[in-house]
C-alpha cells in the first residue's frame, strides 16, 4: 500500500473505506490481491448497473478494439456512436414519447449538470437556480453551488452564487419538518406566491434541478404530488425543469428513469454513471429541440465526449430494457432486499427507505453507520455510507447480482447493523413485529 500512501493525494477517500487491493471483479463480485472475495453492495457509486465485467459489454469492446474501431472522435460521426444513438432512440425515447436531443458532454456527470444549467440560464436569461436541501449534482463549481452537502461546498474556495436552495418533498410519511424547519409542501407554495407577488423582490429562477431519488443526501425519494406541483410550477413561471438522474437511472429504481411514474415531463434529464455499461465514462443530457436550438455549434464542449467504449457499452446495456423482463428481475430483488430489511424494523429509530433497487438504512447515527461499514468490509461486503453526518447507509447492488450474493450480503448488512446498535446501547422494541407476509417471503425466495 506504501504508493498509495506516499504518492497519492490526500483526496483519495474510498479506498480509506476499503482497505486492501483489488484485483479482479465479475458481476456483483471484486477480489482483491490476496484472492479474498467480497459482495459490492456499492457498485461503482452507481456506475455497475451491469456488473463488473459484463460479458455482453466486454465481447463487444474487445471485438471493437480488434477491428482497430475509432476510440476517441471528440464530436464526430462514428458508426458506434450511431448505433448507441438509434438503440437510445428506439428502446428509450419512442416508447416514452420523448422528442429529446442527446447532447455528449464531458466524461462525468457533472459535467451534465454544468452543461444543463448553462443551457437553462441561456434559454431564460435568468441567472438563479432554484435546488433542493439534501442535493448532491457535483464537484465543479456549477454543480457544487446546486449541491448542499457543506463539506464538499467548503472546498470550492469561492462563493458559490446563483442557486437558492428549499425544502425537498420526500414521500417519507414520517419524515416530518424538525422544530423551526418549513413543510416542503408549504414551502413550495410559499416560493410560488413570491413568485406571483410583481411586489416581492423575487424573481423566477432559470431552473428548477431536483433528483426524484436524493442518493447522496440520503435515499430520499420525492412525494408525487410535490413533484407534479414542482413541474407545474416550472411550467407557470417560464423555468425549465432539470432532472438529475446521474445515479437513480438506467434502471435503478425498477424502470428506466426514476421520473417514469411520476407523469412529469422534464426539459432536461442529466445522465451518466451507469449509461456507458461498461463502468466507463460518459455523460449525456436530454434536452427539448427547443431548448437545444439555444445552443451555437462548438459552443460547449468537451474532449472526451465521443467516449467510443461507453458507446459500445451503453449500446449492449441498452439491449436490457427492450422488453419488461430485466425491470421485472429489478423489482423482485427490490422486493427481496425489502423483505431482509424487515428484521430492523424492530429498532424504532430505523428508517428503510428507496425505490427500487436504491435503498437507505438511516441509523441516526454517523458513528454507528461508519461502524457498520466497516463491519460489513470485514466480512466481506462493500458498501458505503450518505446522508447528513454520513447517518444513512446505502444499498445499490448491480442490478445482475445473483440471489445467493444477494440475500448474503443482506444478512451481512441486518447482522452488522444490529451488532453496532447492541454496541451503542440501542434497544430494539421488543413488542414490534417484522412482516412475515407469505407473499413477500415467496417473492424473496
Amino acid at each position: 500500500m506504501s504508493i498509495f500512501e506516499q504518492r497519492e493525494s490526500n483526496l483519495r477517500g474510498y479506498c480509506r473505506i476499503y482497505p486492501t487491493v483489488f484485483d479482479k471483479a465479475y458481476n456483483a463480485i471484486q477480489t482483491d490481491e490476496n484472492g479474498r472475495d467480497y459482495i459490492d453492495f456499492f457498485a461503482g457509486a452507481g456506475v455497475l448497473n451491469f456488473g463488473h465485467n459484463n460479458k455482453l459489454m466486454t465481447e463487444a469492446a474487445i471485438h471493437y478494439i480488434q477491428q482497430n474501431g475509432v476510440l476517441h472522435s471528440l464530436d464526430m460521426s462514428t458508426r458506434i456512436k450511431r448505433e448507441f444513438m438509434q438503440k437510445f432512440v428506439d428502446v428509450v425515447l419512442n416508447p416514452r414519447n420523448m422528442p429529446h436531443k442527446m447532447q455528449f458532454v464531458g466524461p462525468t456527470g457533472t459535467n451534465a449538470v454544468e452543461a444543463a444549467l448553462k443551457l437553462a440560464r441561456r434559454v431564460t436569461g435568468r441567472q438563479t437556480v432554484v435546488a433542493f436541501n439534501h442535493a448532491f449534482h457535483g464537484m465543479t463549481l456549477g454543480s457544487l453551488a446546486a449541491t448542499a452537502n457543506n463539506y464538499f461546498r467548503g472546498a470550492a474556495g469561492v462563493p458559490l452564487n446563483h442557486v437558492q436552495h428549499v425544502p425537498f418533498g420526500s414521500e417519507v410519511e414520517n419524515q416530518r419538518p424538525q422544530d423551526g424547519q418549513i413543510d416542503a409542501h408549504v414551502a413550495l407554495a410559499q416560493l410560488a406566491a413570491q413568485y406571483r407577488d410583481s411586489s416581492s423582490g423575487i424573481e423566477p429562477p432559470a431552473a428548477f434541478l431536483v433528483e426524484v431519488v436524493q442518493a447522496e443526501g440520503g435515499v430520499y425519494v420525492a412525494d408525487k404530488t410535490w413533484l407534479h406541483n414542482l413541474a407545474a410550477l416550472a411550467k407557470d413561471v417560464g423555468a425549465l425543469l432539470i432532472v438529475d438522474d446521474i445515479q437513480a437511472g438506467m434502471g435503478r429504481t425498477g424502470s428506466f428513469f426514476s421520473f417514469d411514474d411520476y407523469g412529469i415531463d422534464p426539459d432536461i434529464v442529466c445522465l451518466a454513471k451507469g449509461l456507458g455499461g461498461l463502468g466507463t465514462p460518459i455523460a449525456m443530457n436530454l434536452v427539448k429541440p427547443e431548448w437545444d436550438d439555444h445552443w451555437h455549434p462548438g459552443e460547449h464542449t468537451g474532449t472526451f465526449r465521443g467516449q467510443s467504449l461507453s458507446f459500445i457499452g451503453g449500446a449492449q446495456a441498452l439491449r436490457y430494457f427492450e422488453d419488461d423482463a430485466f425491470m421485472g428481475e429489478v423489482q423482485r430483488k427490490a422486493s427481496m432486499m425489502h423483505h431482509y430489511l424487515t428484521a430492523l424494523r424492530r429498532y424504532p429509530q430505523i428508517e428503510v427507505r428507496g425505490k427500487g433497487m436504491m435503498i437507505g438504512i438511516d441509523v441516526k447515527d454517523g458513528d454507528v453507520a461508519k461502524q457498520v461499514v466497516s463491519d460489513c468490509f470485514q466480512q466481506g461486503l462493500l458498501l458505503g455510507a450518505c446522508g447528513t453526518g454520513g447517518q444513512v447507509i446505502k444499498l445499490i447492488p448491480p442490478l445482475t447480482i445473483e440471489d445467493v450474493y444477494l440475500a448474503k450480503g443482506l444478512n451481512i448488512v441486518v447482522a452488522a447493523i444490529e451488532h453496532a446498535l447492541a454496541n451503542a446501547k440501542i434497544s430494539a422494541d421488543t413488542g414490534a413485529e417484522a412482516d412475515t407476509d407469505t407473499e413477500t417471503l415467496r417473492e424473496a425466495k
